[in-house]
């Protein structure tokens, strides 16, 4: 079982523990392929909010691995609270302490992430707070640079690429033998308190669509022709942005529009 290398930081719990096997064991029977590189971007004690694109129902696993196999450092995903609610995997997000975003509603959610950062803890967010048809970056919002100005904490920004072929949106789970994943970690950026928010957000999400760029051009598979996992600016088949926002508007305004409301009108 993977222990702190320091003291000083928290350990993760035994549901935490058991999660974290069943997600690595899922990936060494398929034989993925890593390449992380940029670790020596997070630090070995202290809290730090890592701040990573969203391709996969798989980027919490991949983004913290290394922390975690490592340095036995757990991760803290901030997510959103409808899947703290789905049965079975709602009550392992409880039980390994992440923390849940309510919608419209942060307070509490920030209050959490906060604190945790203080208490020396990794937490991770997704700025996209969904994922992405495109595979391209979404606009962000700018809760991490607020949890990481009121906790002295850094930002650093991180990118995962490849489990998206295994699981993503609007596609089920295919056996992905040997997949090659990369993901990367950036240098950290410091916020001051002084520093305007939107500023921040908007040099991260610079950083992290370069570290994307770089990583999806480097990719081992490379970036086929008309494949459905490559996004279209590199010639691939999957949605422009431009269609993956007009999807997600729609699938927003069915959520706020309840079917017994679509069939009446």
């Amino acid at each position: 079982m993977p222990r702190p290398d320091d003291s000083a930081n928290p350990a993760a719990s035994l549901v935490y523990r058991f999660a974290a096997w069943v997600a690595f064991a899922v990936m060494r029977l398929q034989r993925w392929r890593f390449t992380v590189e940029g670790g020596q971007h997070l630090p070995r004690v202290g809290g730090a909010v890592i701040v990573s694109n969203h391709t996969s129902f798989w980027d919490f696993f991949t983004t913290g691995r290394l922390p975690y196999i490592g340095w036995g450092r757990p991760v803290r995903i901030l997510a959103k609270e409808s899947l703290f609610r789905v049965p079975v995997f709602g009550y392992f997000m409880r039980k390994a302490e992440h923390i849940p975003v309510h919608r419209g509603s942060g307070t509490s959610a920030l209050a959490s992430a906060v604190q945790a950062l203080r208490d020396g803890e990794f937490v991770l967010v997704l700025p996209e707070q969904t994922i992405s048809p495109a595979f391209e970056l979404l606009p962000f919002k700018r809760g991490a640079a607020r949890m990481a100005g009121m906790a002295g904490a850094p930002l650093i920004p991180a990118v995962s690429w490849g489990s998206h072929r295994f699981h993503t949106v609007g596609r089920r789970p295919r056996w992905a033998w040997k997949l090659p994943v990369t993901v990367r970690y950036g240098e950290p950026i410091i916020v001051g308190p002084d520093d305007d928010h939107v500023e921040v957000m908007s040099e991260l999400r610079r950083r992290i669509s370069v570290l994307l760029d770089e990583v999806q051009r480097g990719y081992p598979d490379g970036t086929p022709d008309g494949a459905w996992w490559v996004p279209a600016r590199l010639g691939g088949g999957a949605p422009t942005p431009e269609d993956a926002q007009a999807f997600l508007r729609r699938l927003a305004d069915g959520w706020r529009d309840p079917p017994e409301r679509r069939r009446s009108a």
